[in-house]
């Protein structure tokens, strides 16, 4: 059974191509790649994108398995649609406040998304990367700190960057790293990590 009974290049098949082809993008897959994880052909991939064909249900499963997702959330068929608001009383917070460190994760966790924005809160003497804070990134995972308040030290593979207010510092997240407020006032940084990126 085929997803639509539109002929090919129908708005449909475009639209479901076209968020398979931004998928697949995002988590820096090539069409042979995601054939690979998928099961299904890079030319058959390719038709699927250009919107030059309508997969079945079967295939289009597969394709969603390749992406990590179920059925319905490739085709968007379990969302209420294209803008999410994070009220600030649904925030998912985490940190060890016991240590000085609290955070909140201010995106959604939408399918296929790639980036995590956080607001984090860093008590005077207090340090990131200790028990009830996130492991180290994911391989080839980019991060993007940005000084809200106050003044912080980031310690990435064993160097140190002073930071002060207004001051943004990317680096590649999945080396051992952390975060120190050596201040005598609360510090408050963003962080935006992007997922999965390799290295050029």
């Amino acid at each position: 059974m085929a997803i639509a009974t539109r002929q090919p290049n129908a708005p449909a098949d475009i639209q479901v191509g076209d968020r398979v082809r931004a998928l697949r993008e995002a988590m820096d897959l090539s069409l042979r790649g995601l054939a690979e994880r998928s099961g299904v052909s890079a030319q058959m991939l390719s038709q699927v994108e250009r919107g030059e064909t309508s997969p079945t249900l079967a295939v289009a499963a597969r394709i969603a398995a390749g992406l990590e997702l179920t059925l319905s959330q490739l085709l968007r068929l379990d969302e209420g649609g294209a803008v999410t608001v994070v009220r600030a009383t649904e925030r998912l917070r985490g940190g060890a406040t016991e240590r000085g460190h609290r955070y909140d994760v201010l995106t959604p966790p939408l399918p296929g998304q790639r980036a995590e924005v956080s607001l984090h809160v860093l008590e005077p003497d207090a340090a990131t990367g200790g028990a009830g804070d996130p492991p180290i990134h994911e391989p080839g995972a980019r991060e993007t700190a940005v000084v809200a308040a106050g003044s912080l030290t980031l310690v990435c593979d064993g160097v140190a960057h002073q930071l002060g207010e207004g001051d943004a510092v990317t680096f590649d997240a999945d080396l051992p790293h952390h975060f120190e407020n050596n201040s005598g006032a609360d510090a408050r940084f963003y962080a935006v990590i992007a997922a999965g990126l390799r290295r050029s």
